[in-house]
C-alpha cells in the first residue's frame, strides 16, 4: 500500500524491478499477493526487499523517463483494487486481554468489589480463537445463533444473538516460528513478528455471559473476525515506537522472561484507532458513518513481544501466519472505550446517533468501520487501511 494505491510486487519481479529479492532466497516461493514468499524470511531479508521497493517508487517519482518508471505500470488505486482474501491464511489464532482500561471497566461491571482479577497484572490473559472463522474487512457478518439465558428463571433459548459487539483490536502476524519446546525469549520476540494489522474480533454478549464459565469464550466469539487487507510491517512502524506502558507504583513489574530493557523502552506502539458505525437508516439517508470512539495502543498494558514470549514460554511452537490480537483497545476516557459493552455500559447509557436512532448493541443492517493510522512530525502518516463488516440477519 502506497498512500492511496496499490503496488503489485508481482509485476514488479516480471518486469525485472526487484532483482535482489530473489524466490530462491525466499524458500522458492514468489506468491508476493498473499506475502508467502516472504513472511518466514529473515529481517535482514525483509529490510532488503523493503529498500528495494523504496528504491523502485523513488526512481518512478523522480524520473520523467517510460523506461525508468516502469513501476507506474503495476500501481493502482486501492478504491479500483478488490481484496477478496485475507492477506495471510492463518492456521492459528489467539486473542488476549492486554488493555487494563478494558479489563477494568468489564470487570467492574461483573464484579464491582474486583474488577481486576488477581493474576491481570502478572500474566498477559488470552484465549485461543477459531482462525476458520477470520475474514476480510468488507465481508458480511451474519448474526450468529446461540444460547440465551437473560431471564435466570427460565431455562435458556436458542435464538438469534441479541447483545451482538465489536472490539476494536490490533492484529499482528507471526513472521519466523519456533521449534515446538523451544520458547521465544523476550528479547528476540520481535524477531518473530512480521507486522500489524486491525481487527475486529465480533462478540455475541449475551450468549458469551451464558457459557463463558468455567473455561471462557467459544461460541461468543468463533462465529467471525474480520481483519484488515492490508499488514504493516514492523520496519515501517519504527518510528512510531514508545515505551511500553507505565505502570502504577504499587503494580509488580513484569516477571523476568517477560522483561527486556530494549522492551520496556520502545516495546510500546504509537497506533491512533478509530470505530464508526452506519446503520442501514443512514446509509438510506446518505449520512456520513458516526464515529462512537477513538484510542490508542500506547494504552496496552502488555507489548507485542510480551504477548508473543507468553505465548511460546512453554514451549507452544509458533507458525508463519499466526494471527495474535491484542483484545480490545480502550483508553480512560468514555469516548475511548473500544467496544458498545463498554461505550453504553452494558446497554445501560445507550448511543445517540445523528439519525435519531439509539444502538445499545448492534442490529441487523448496522456497519462497523475501524480505522487505523500513525503519525508523527517529521514522518510521513501511515494508515492500516478500513476494517469493516456489516450484520445480516441470522437465517
Amino acid at each position: 500500500m502506497i498512500g492511496d494505491q496499490v503496488l503489485n510486487l508481482d509485476g514488479c519481479f516480471d518486469d525485472g524491478l526487484l532483482e535482489s529479492a530473489d524466490p530462491e532466497a525466499l524458500g522458492g516461493r514468489r506468491i508476493w499477493s498473499l506475502l508467502d514468499g516472504i513472511m518466514d524470511s529473515t529481517v535482514e531479508e525483509r529490510r532488503s526487499l523493503r529498500q528495494e521497493v523504496s528504491n523502485i517508487l523513488r526512481i518512478h517519482s523522480e524520473s520523467d523517463s517510460e523506461s525508468e518508471s516502469k513501476a507506474k505500470k503495476h500501481l493502482v488505486s486501492q478504491a479500483s483494487s478488490v481484496f477478496e482474501d485475507a492477506p495471510v491464511v492463518s492456521l492459528d489464532y489467539t486473542d488476549f486481554y492486554s488493555s487494563i482500561f478494558h479489563a477494568t471497566n468489564v470487570g467492574s461491571m461483573f464484579r464491582p468489589d474486583q474488577p481486576l482479577m488477581p493474576n491481570y497484572k502478572y500474566v498477559p490473559i488470552g484465549y485461543h480463537g477459531r482462525a476458520s472463522s477470520i475474514v476480510i474487512s468488507g465481508t458480511d457478518i451474519k448474526r450468529p445463533r446461540g444460547q440465551n439465558r437473560s431471564d435466570a428463571e427460565k431455562p435458556p433459548v436458542f435464538i438469534p444473538a441479541k447483545n451482538l459487539d465489536y472490539e476494536m483490536e490490533l492484529g499482528f502476524f507471526v513472521g519466523q516460528g519456533n521449534e515446538l519446546g523451544q520458547p521465544i525469549p523476550i528479547g528476540e520476540a520481535e524477531k518473530h513478528i512480521f507486522g500489524m494489522c486491525l481487527v475486529n474480533d465480533w462478540s455475541a454478549r449475551d450468549v458469551q455471559a451464558w457459557e463463558y464459565q468455567p473455561l471462557g469464550p467459544f461460541l461468543a466469539k468463533n462465529f467471525a473476525t474480520t481483519i484488515s487487507p492490508f499488514v504493516v510491517t514492523m520496519e515501517a512502524l519504527a518510528p512510531f515506537r514508545v515505551p511500553a506502558f507505565e505502570r502504577d507504583p504499587e503494580d509488580p513489574q513484569p516477571l523476568d522472561y517477560l522483561r527486556d530493557e530494549q522492551n520496556q523502552k520502545f516495546g510500546g506502539l504509537d497506533i491512533n484507532l478509530e470505530v464508526y458505525i452506519q446503520t442501514e437508516k443512514m446509509r438510506n439517508e446518505n449520512i456520513e458513518p458516526f464515529l462512537i470512539s477513538r484510542s490508542n495502543t500506547k494504552d496496552l498494558y502488555w507489548t507485542v513481544g510480551q504477548m508473543l514470549t507468553h505465548h511460546a514460554s512453554n514451549g507452544c511452537n509458533m507458525q508463519t501466519g499466526d494471527l495474535i490480537a491484542s483484545g480490545t483497545v480502550s483508553g480512560k476516557e468514555k469516548d475511548e472505550r473500544g467496544c458498545l459493552l463498554e461505550r453504553t455500559w452494558r446497554g445501560t447509557e445507550p448511543l445517540e446517533l445523528p439519525s435519531g436512532e439509539t444502538r445499545r448493541f448492534l442490529e441487523d443492517g448496522d456497519e462497523v468501520i475501524m480505522k487505523g493510522y500513525c503519525e508523527r512530525e517529521g514522518f510521513r502518516r501511515i494508515g492500516f487501511g478500513e476494517c469493516r463488516g456489516r450484520i445480516i440477519p441470522a437465517d
